[in-house]
């Protein structure tokens, strides 16, 4: 079976979103368009509060992703397990509907008998390997994020690593909120040049609100613009609409 293009929005934020839409009914609207939104919630001396919490499980849960709590000190190995986990979660979702169709509506890996569910889980594990991967990071920037950006940065670097040993295609991009001129500010246009990600880290600056709703909404026109410029152009031609940071 083929899986197409997966794609995620990758959230990395430490609190409570505090400006515009809700961004769980944001995160609903993406997973309707096929768009899984991952939650990692960066800790720093347990100041994360019930109410930052709930957020970070109900966007991921209207997402149909996965979030994860973790600590500044962890957050390399967590981006990369979060996004290689919701991979393994989106196929085996694709999985689940196929069996279905094949075998009945009530039938899932689950109910296979122990030498089958084996060799499924070998074809999600290679799907998961050569399927083509978009990842949109949004990267929260408010204020209280300023001790913590140095460990963003370690683990957008490790992610990209991680990323580059698979066999499948990667695509990145990347946006920050709030921007230095607007709520929402892409600093990276889509590109398969994992190296990049260093040219972008200057640029990473904190201060301000917190529109993480705002944000999760940038992102989903931005997979739809995607999607509605490949319609016009030829594959040589998109390299134009690649901005260069």
């Amino acid at each position: 079976m083929k899986t197409g293009t997966l794609k995620q929005i990758l959230l990395i934020t430490d609190g409570c979103s505090n400006q515009g839409e809700d961004p769980a009914a944001m995160a609903a609207l993406a997973r309707e368009q096929g768009i899984s939104v991952n939650v990692i919630g960066v800790m720093e001396n347990d100041t994360i509060d019930e109410k930052g919490l709930q957020e970070i499980e109900s966007i991921a849960l209207s997402g149909g992703g996965i979030s994860q709590i973790v600590y500044s000190k962890q957050l390399s190995h967590t981006v990369q397990m979060v996004t290689r986990k919701a991979m393994t979660q989106t196929i085996q979702g694709l999985v689940n509907k196929e069996l279905q169709q094949i075998l009945g509506t009530s039938t899932s890996m689950e109910d296979l008998p122990p030498d089958k569910r084996g060799e499924v889980m070998e074809v999600v594990d290679e799907l998961g390997e050569t399927s083509k991967l978009e990842v949109l990071i949004l990267v929260d920037t408010s204020a209280s994020m300023k001790h913590k950006l140095p460990t963003v940065k370690d683990a957008l670097l490790d992610l990209s690593l991680s990323m580059n040993a698979r066999m499948g295609d990667n695509k990145f991009s990347v946006f920050v909120f709030p921007g230095k001129r607007k709520d929402v500010e892409k600093l990276l246009d889509w590109t398969p040049k994992l190296e990049v990600l260093t040219k972008i880290f200057p640029k990473l600056t904190t201060g301000g609100i917190t529109p993480t709703g705002p944000a999760i909404n940038e992102a989903l026109g931005y997979f739809q613009k995607k999607r509605s410029l490949r319609g016009l152009l030829s594959h040589d031609d998109e390299s134009y609409f690649e901005e260069t940071v």
